[in-house]
């Protein structure tokens, strides 16, 4: 088994208790399948910054799941397949146990050495140039 985040946008037009419905089938049809759901994040309506399928605002779903990639698989076609959903993406989360903070944190910067600086008394620069052959 392994951890899934599942983003989905639904069409924002739908009522309240037809995304309660739409997020409660999406729960049981992983469940059906032999998978376990995590927490749901409901963002609720949010505008797109770019039109998407003829609309401008969606409703934003994120679910955790646990399960074999067949049982994701087939809800990734499910939702393909369902006129309700604007767009969704299945994200295979690392294994372990992790917060989403902790794997969306940045990477610490590595800090490379200064170079050393010149001496102010030396303003001049002597550079070797070697002769260039052309054919």
């Amino acid at each position: 088994m392994r951890p899934y985040e599942v983003a989905i946008i639904l069409d924002a037009t739908l009522d309240d208790a037809i995304i309660r419905q739409r997020t409660d089938g999406i729960v049981d049809f992983v469940k059906s399948k032999g998978g376990t759901t995590g927490r749901i994040d409901r963002w609720g309506r949010r505008t797109f910054a770019y039109e998407m399928k003829k609309r401008t605002e969606g409703y934003y779903l994120f679910v955790d799941v646990t399960g074999e990639p067949a049982v994701l698989a087939d809800l990734d076609r499910m939702l393909t397949l369902s006129d309700d959903v604007i767009r969704h993406r299945v994200i295979r989360l690392p294994e372990g146990n992790f917060t989403r903070r902790e794997i969306r944190a940045p990477r610490e910067s590595v800090q490379t050495p200064a170079a050393p600086a010149q001496e102010a008394s030396d303003s001049t620069v002597e550079v070797d140039a070697a002769p260039v052959a052309t054919a």
